[in-house]
């Protein structure tokens, strides 16, 4: 089983869920309205009157066969509309219950 931590502005937050339900993950949390910036490139997340726009967050949890055609479908999201920002990173997870 994989973790999948996806950030992203908010303005992706429906195609991502439509991106989990067509890869059955069903189990998700959603984070709400997070804010930061990215490490390459982009505009901060703030809310603030400088840097308006706002983030979201999702935390995920897969199955290891799941996760290439998960992240696959979040890089093209990402390539469609590069300015807005979307991360994901990927976890191992050792144990649950």
């Amino acid at each position: 089983m994989k973790a999948i931590f996806i950030a992203y502005d908010q303005a992706h937050h429906e195609a991502i869920i439509r991106i989990l339900d067509k890869n059955n993950c069903r189990g998700f949390t959603s984070f709400g309205t997070v804010q930061g910036r990215g490490s390459k490139s982009g505009d901060p997340h703030y809310g603030s009157h400088a840097w308006p726009s706002l983030a979201n967050a999702i935390l995920t949890m897969v199955g290891s066969e799941q996760v290439d055609t998960v992240l696959s479908a979040l890089k093209a999201l990402d390539e469609e509309r590069p300015k807005l920002g979307l991360r994901a990173f990927v976890w191992e997870i050792e144990k649950t219950i």
